[in-house]
């Protein structure tokens, strides 16, 4: 067993200068992603860390490759952030590590530099104990990650050779509950598209044109509210095609999860759950599609008739589902929507990603389940499913021929993307403990990982 960093005064400091970056990859400069992927740089000195460039923000590389006969793992996770959103509600500025009793606040601090710090702090601990790693490990972080990683795929398909691995394990992710250990066997997909309906030529004076000319908002908004039914299901003829049947072995297994509905509608401010008729909370949540209006674009508070308006979509996939059938079926729907006085067009923003799945008898779940339960040897390890989307999980598969373990020690309820982001302070010394025991276990162990070309031990 090593003798980890306590997660101190000084463990958090180093962290917070991390934090401090102002990393969001919507907006900054190179300069500003170059500071955060130098930071890891300097934290990757035991296996030559460097900055690679990409055709947009760099990536972060490195290896360390002392064990020969032994598998190798490519541990995958993101030095950006989101935008930091209304300032004004923000507790403590976003950008500087504040400590608040049991956690700490700061943009990025659990999705996913506090995350990656955790495996690095041990990755060190490793070599200062014991001279080296378990077994070989490369580092990929990636500065693109908030933005749907656009350049990834490219670096990753031209360096292949030299990425090459028997396993991804992501500090990316998020754990179910804070009180209840879990893995994810599945990611969602994702497409993204937005709905453009156009009126006249130029915005018009609402009351010298108002009544003669179509308000392409008045469009705009029939056509959203056509996408769903009044018990939420999705309308659009198409979308739910090749999704198998919920088997009832699974539902009995949601079931038997520890889910308090009234705690969770009072946990988010709301007076009820919605959504598809037919399923339990947990079930839509993890095992159906969706479809989301995430904003809406026209006009102003002035007395003008906009000229054009569009609608965000964005839509959760499953499994069984094509992402490129999916956009198709909606483009089809909403042009093929008749509004007197006005156009309609889609504009898809990408091919989309493919729901991602990993099986519950994957040697790195099940090392992932010994790990955990380590840590918390009084708790069940609870296999469930990432609502959101990680788009390097497809292409790691595809390219790498290389599953990818979810294995991070942030949890949903910590505000990822909204302010006041935090994480538990406590999961830093859970996280480093859980890390060296899975690095252990599949490096010499009962859950062994097995290298391309073998089987397991």
């Amino acid at each position: 067993m090593l003798n980890l960093p306590k997660v101190d005064e000084e463990y958090l400091d180093e962290l917070a200068k991390y934090v401090a970056i102002e990393s969001v990859s919507r907006d900054a400069t190179h300069d500003v992603m170059r500071q955060a992927a130098d930071w890891l740089v300097e934290r990757l000195g035991f296996a030559n860390g460097y900055v690679d460039e990409t055709s947009g923000h760099p990536v972060v590389r490195g290896e360390w490759l002392g064990r020969p006969g032994a598998p190798t793992l490519l541990i995958y996770g993101h030095y950006d952030v989101q935008p930091t959103g209304d300032l004004a509600e923000w507790s403590s500025p976003p950008f500087k590590l504040t400590i608040d009793d049991e956690v700490i606040r700061g943009r990025g601090c659990t999705d996913d530099k506090g995350p990656v710090f955790i495996v690095l702090k041990m990755a060190q601990a490793f070599i200062d104990q014991e001279g080296g790693l378990p077994l070989n490990v490369k580092f990929l972080f990636e500065g693109e990650e908030e933005i749907g990683s656009p350049h990834l795929g490219e670096y990753v398909t031209t360096h292949a050779d030299e990425l090459s691995c028997d396993l991804v394990i992501s500090a990316d992710g998020a754990m179910w509950r804070p009180n209840e250990p879990s893995l994810s066997l599945m990611s969602k997909g994702l497409v993204t598209c937005t709905v453009e309906v156009q009126g006249a030529r130029d915005d018009l004076h609402s009351g010298r044109f108002g009544g003669t000319v179509a308000n392409p908002l008045h469009g705009l908004t029939e056509i959203l509210a056509r996408l769903h039914g009044t018990d939420g299901s999705v309308l659009v003829p198409g979308f739910y095609d090749g999704i198998p049947a919920l088997l009832p072995a699974r539902r009995e297994e949601l079931g038997r999860v520890l889910f308090d509905e009234a705690l969770y509608c009072h946990d988010l401010g709301i007076s009820e759950v919605f959504g598809e008729v037919g399923y339990s909370t947990l079930e839509r949540l993890w095992e159906r599609p969706t479809l989301e209006i995430n904003g809406i674009e026209g006009g102003g508070k002035y007395t003008v008739i906009p000229h054009v308006a569009k609608g965000h979509l964005s839509c959760r996939l499953v499994p069984g589902q094509d992402p490129e059938k999916v956009i198709e079926a909606i483009t089809s729907f909403v042009e093929g929507q008749r509004l007197p006085g006005l156009s309609v067009k889609v504009h898809r923003d990408g091919p989309g990603v493919p729901a991602y799945t990993i099986s519950a008898e994957h040697p790195a779940i099940r090392a992932a389940v010994s790990a955990l339960e380590t840590v918390y040897p009084n708790d069940s390890v609870l296999l469930a499913c990432i609502a959101g989307t990680l788009p390097a999980t497809v292409l790691f598969e595809k390219t790498l021929g290389a599953k990818t373990l979810f294995f991070s020690f942030s949890t949903a309820d910590e505000r990822l993307h909204a302010p006041d982001e935090f994480m538990r302070v406590r999961r830093f010394g859970e996280g480093m403990i859980a890390w060296e025991q899975l690095w252990r276990l599949l490096a010499n162990g009962p859950h062994r990982l097995s290298m391309k070309g073998t089987t397991n031990e």
